[in-house]
Parts: C-alpha cells; sequence; structure tokens
C-alpha cells in the first residue's frame, strides 16, 4: 500500500526539499490548496459561497516547535475570522483547527493548546459560527476531547472529528452522539499501527458505516466526511431511515476533489461544507491529501511528467 509510504515521506525534510522544488509542484498544489494568504483565499469563499456551498477553512501547518509559532497559528486564524466578519456569512463559513497548531505536543501542551484555540472559538461565536477540533494521531486524541468537552460548555457547538479505521471509534461515536454535538466521521488519514486501527480498506468502510449508522440514529448532527460515492448513497439512506431532514446532517469534501459533486449535492438541498485550506505550510497537508486518495497520487505523477 502507498499511503503509509507517502505519509512517511511527510515527515522527511528530504521529500520536502524535493517535491517543493519540482516545477510542477506549485501548479499541482494549487489544486488543493488556492491560496498562501487571507487575501488570496476571500475570492474563492466568495466563489464558493456563491455557488450555494459552505466551507471550513483550514490554515495549514503542523510542525510547531516553539510557543511563540502556536501563537502565531492562533493570531493568523483570529485575522482569518475578522477579515470573514464583513461577509457576514455566520456558519456557512466555519473553522477547522489542529490542536497541534496550537502548541498541544509542546511540554504542557495540553492546557497551551486549550489557551490557543479557545479565543479562536470565542472569535468564530461573536460571528456567528463555529470551530471543529481534527482529529489527528491516536496519540492525540484523549487530549482533544477533553479540550473539545471543555469548549463545548460556553460553546457548545463546537465540533470535533473521529476517524473510522480506529477501533476505539465505535465507542467514542456512542458518546458523542448526543442532543447539541457537531460531528465529522472521516476514514483517517495517519499511518496507525495494527493494534489500534483496521489496516484493509475493506474494514475501514464497514466500520464507516457502522459508526455513522450510530451517528445518523443519535440526536447530534452528523458531518459525512468522504467522497465515496457508495458511502455518500448509504449516508443518504441510513439519513432517511434515521427520519433526518435535509439540514440535520451535512456532506464534507475537501477543495479540488469532486467539485462537480460538491454542486450536485447542493442543488439537490443538502448542506455541502467544503474544507478549504490555505497557507504557506502546505507540505504535510498535500502529503495527506496524496496518501487518502490513489487519484491524487496519479494526478500528480501524471503531471510530474506532462510538466516537470
Amino acid at each position: 500500500m502507498l499511503g503509509p509510504v507517502i505519509l512517511a515521506a511527510s515527515r522527511s525534510d528530504r521529500m520536502r526539499r524535493l517535491i517543493s522544488a519540482a516545477p510542477v509542484t506549485k501548479q499541482v498544489v494549487d489544486r488543493f490548496i488556492p491560496g498562501e494568504t487571507v487575501d488570496e483565499i476571500l475570492p474563492i469563499v466568495r466563489e464558493l459561497t456563491d455557488n450555494g456551498l459552505e466551507l471550513t477553512m483550514d490554515v495549514v501547518g503542523e510542525d510547531i516547535t516553539m510557543p511563540e509559532q502556536a501563537e502565531a497559528a492562533r493570531d493568523a486564524y483570529l485575522e482569518l475570522i475578522d477579515r470573514l466578519k464583513p461577509l457576514e456569512l455566520g456558519p456557512r463559513a466555519e473553522m477547522s483547527v489542529k490542536l497541534s497548531m496550537f502548541g498541544q505536543a509542546l511540554p504542557g501542551g495540553h492546557e497551551l493548546a486549550l489557551a490557543n484555540v479557545r479565543p479562536v472559538v470565542e472569535a468564530a461565536a461573536e460571528i456567528g459560527t463555529t470551530v471543529t477540533l481534527d482529529a489527528e494521531d491516536h496519540t492525540t486524541l484523549d487530549s482533544m476531547f477533553a479540550i473539545h468537552e471543555e469548549l463545548r460548555k460556553d460553546f457548545p457547538g463546537t465540533g470535533c472529528v473521529i476517524q473510522a479505521y480506529l477501533f476505539r471509534t465505535e465507542e467514542d461515536a456512542r458518546r458523542l452522539a448526543a442532543a447539541g454535538s457537531r460531528v465529522r466521521l472521516v476514514k483517517g488519514a495517519y499511518k496507525e499501527p495494527a493494534e489500534v486501527a483496521y489496516q484493509q480498506k475493506h474494514e475501514i468502510d464497514k466500520a464507516y458505516v457502522r459508526i455513522l449508522r450510530t451517528l445518523m440514529e443519535g440526536e447530534g448532527y452528523p458531518m459525512i466526511g468522504s467522497h465515496d460515492p457508495r458511502l455518500i448513497a448509504i449516508a443518504q439512506e441510513l439519513a432517511r431511515t434515521a427520519g433526518r431532514k435535509l439540514d440535520e446532517y451535512e456532506f464534507q469534501m475537501l477543495y479540488g476533489i469532486r467539485g462537480d459533486e460538491h454542486v450536485r449535492l447542493a442543488a439537490e438541498g443538502h448542506r455541502m461544507r467544503v474544507y478549504t485550506a490555505y497557507g504557506t505550510d502546505w507540505y504535510g497537508y498535500f502529503m495527506r491529501r496524496l496518501a487518502e486518495k490513489p487519484a491524487n497520487l496519479r494526478f500528480f505523477a501524471r503531471s510530474m511528467i506532462t510538466k516537470g
């Protein structure tokens, strides 16, 4: 399987230099990351919302080694929220944050990440929107869920992400499928050992459906993070079986992948939210997009051959 190899490359400084230097890289990266600055991303926000789509916005970057970098990540989100305010989009444009960017892996990281992310959640609430805490590798999840629970005391709309490939997730889903919760379900994109995660695609897909059924039958708000046509169709059927209206769940897909499907689902009346990343520290995000879906890797390789 190429996925684990690509994920390992995402942590390699040598591969970072090699891929960053390739002439075609910027062209391909732009497919997934449409800007480096707030000024560049705001026209994308307007374009997507004008087409009936919603967004969750991610300022990319994860390799935080100093508290000052975590504070800079916080400030980048605060700038984004300040610039979104005049657009009056409310919940149509929310934020996605990785707690690693807010200092979670540093000494005293749990408290540091909570202290840094809270102002972002507060600022988002002031413009009528929310924040979702992205899941990372399994060693960080207890901290992430504890921060999620703490934030929801004052900001109950704060969402979180769960990953179908982890054995623990079915139990997490049962706990989280409560009134007022917002839960995004994804397959998972980190290299995890066989002791904690399913390794085969068919096992992950079956777990995804089981967990999604739990969320649909619960009292929370499920967010279906998938580009898989079969899983999207299953999600629609589970929603109908559970008696959910179209505004009682939503689909989420990455910017740059299956854009025609984004528009189709929105035209059918579904809430369709596009995960839109921007920033200069794009390498780790980009490599995980390649690892998640073989078609992404083929697209990159073909571009390297034809344009490099």
